[in-house]
């Protein structure tokens, strides 16, 4: 892989007294879709969440491009182009849709176009744009916090679990608007669940175990393997 947008060499992440991340080992490559699968529990979300700065590293390092973040803030992280959803979707709920947008643009304001676009990708969000976040249905504002984060074009996305508990209809939605950020140029960091979104949007994939990564290859790879699914994983692709 040549310049990968984002590179994780040997990061040990603890939380109190748990040793979550023992040595994980990742490259993103730019313009890919590159999913990050495993069973629970197994150190996704804490991944996740120490690229972008919410948890400090006690070992390893991190880098964006050639560029080491691991000492920076999660503020200076986001200002470098990286955007952050997380599961448990981080909007603002007493504050209306339109509010929570501005909150997400770092210039404080949206780009009209960019406006446009997200309403196309989102109905919802312009019938409920002055109505208050904590209104929303859940479908709505799993919309909402992807469309936060797309509020202003980033170089890298680390979403986790986008579609968990959507209705089909929605995951469509969702399913379609992350291939449209990847059309843009964008790189994407992804956690899922639902193996169909999984196999629909991933070019590559990185299995975590224990902490560690334990297989790397490309989403066809393992689409046409189910023995390695159920062994890396516990569940296959074909599963409903």
């Amino acid at each position: 892989m040549s310049d990968p947008i984002l590179t994780l060499r040997a990061v040990h992440t603890d939380i109190a007294q748990y040793h979550i991340l023992q040595g994980v080992d990742l490259a993103v490559p730019r313009g890919e879709v590159t999913m990050l699968l495993g069973r629970n529990g197994v150190g996704k979300t804490t991944t996740l969440r120490t690229i972008i700065g919410h948890w400090a590293t006690r070992a390893g390092e991190i880098l964006f491009g050639d560029r080491p973040i691991g000492h920076l803030s999660v503020a200076d992280r986001a200002r470098l182009g990286i955007g952050f959803v997380p599961e448990d979707m981080g909007i603002f709920s007493d504050l209306t849709v339109e509010e929570n947008m501005v909150l997400a643009a770092r210039s404080g304001r949206m780009d009209s176009a960019r406006q446009d676009w997200i309403f196309a990708t989102f109905p919802p969000l312009k019938t409920f744009w002055r109505s208050t976040a904590g209104t929303l249905s859940g479908g709505q504002k799993q919309m909402l916090s992807i469309a936060r984060v797309m509020a202003e074009e980033r170089q890298l996305y680390l979403i986790d679990e986008p579609t968990k508990g959507l209705a089909p209809a929605i995951i469509s939605t969702m399913v379609g608007a992350l291939r449209e950020l990847k059309a843009q140029g964008a790189s994407i960091l992804l956690v899922e669940q639902n193996f169909a979104v999984a196999k629909a949007l991933g070019d590559g994939v990185a299995v975590m175990e224990n902490g560690r990564i334990t297989w790397t290859g490309t989403m066809a790879q393992l689409a046409a393997d189910r023995a390695a699914q159920e062994s890396l994983m516990g569940l296959s692709m074909e599963t409903p």
